[in-house]
């Protein structure tokens, strides 16, 4: 069974084409990666999947429906979250009002309150620093406000564009923790892209490698990992996958 469905598309921005008919598929509860060098087209095509990118060509499909080009709005609504990069949290307000904003489609609310508790036991540093500006927090802890605010708008899909930007290795080995637990304890699919390669192909069952834009590689980690052309593109060689 496939929850969402990318085909073909095709993304820019002006005079410029960034993804060229790119496919992929999601199951529910799968971890899938996109991997790729800086400039492949990972992150605008989680744009072109959310909305905040309208498709030049192709389709997205979520749950059998097509819902390409939809506003991001709608698609949060819908139940396909972005996490973006550099976390995008609101330096002025509290830790417990970006946490809240992520529920901010929902009508809920005494469900919200449960699941912004449930967020502060799974991220006890949230719980510690609820009162406190989000702009005061560390990176690593302001990627788990980010990951946990995401989480509160109860996402279908979750994708992931490059959590372990610049964390310590101790927050990396954090955020390792916690994204599995997202389909155990949410339901939820995770598509993750993240240029840190030990890090996605330890989570992942199945990548996607993108080249200039395209896909020029899918299937299996364990294919993936072997294949010379992830070597070549993305990796520096050998040493790097192991």
């Amino acid at each position: 069974m496939t929850l969402l469905s990318v085909a073909n598309v095709t993304t820019g921005y002006g005079g410029t084409t960034v993804n060229r008919n790119v496919s992929l598929d999601l199951a529910p509860g799968e971890i899938v990666t996109i991997l790729g060098p800086n400039g492949a087209g990972k992150s605008t095509l989680l744009k072109a999947i959310a909305g905040l990118v309208k498709p030049r060509g192709g389709t997205v499909q979520f749950d059998g429906r097509d819902v390409t080009g939809l506003p991001p709005d709608v698609m949060a609504a819908r139940g396909v979250v972005l996490v973006p990069e550099g976390r995008r949290i609101f330096a002025d307000m509290s830790v417990a009002e970006n946490l809240r904003l992520g529920a901010y489609a929902r009508r809920d609310t005494a469900a919200v309150e449960v699941d912004a508790r449930e967020m502060e036991a799974i991220f006890p540093i949230l719980a510690e620093k609820r009162r406190q500006r989000g702009g005061s927090l560390s990176g690593g802890q302001q990627q788990m406000l980010a990951i946990a605010r995401g989480l509160m708008a109860r996402p279908r899909v979750l994708m992931l564009d490059e959590p372990s930007l610049g964390l310590s290795p101790l927050m990396v080995k954090e955020i390792k923790a916690i994204i599995p637990t997202i389909g155990e304890r949410f339901g939820a699919s995770v598509l993750l892209v993240e240029q840190n390669a030990g890090l996605a192909l330890s989570l992942a069952s199945r990548g996607y490698l993108l080249q200039n834009g395209r896909v020029a590689a899918s299937g299996p980690i364990s294919q993936l990992r072997d294949g010379g052309l992830m070597r070549e593109l993305y990796l520096g060689g050998a040493a790097a996958v192991a």
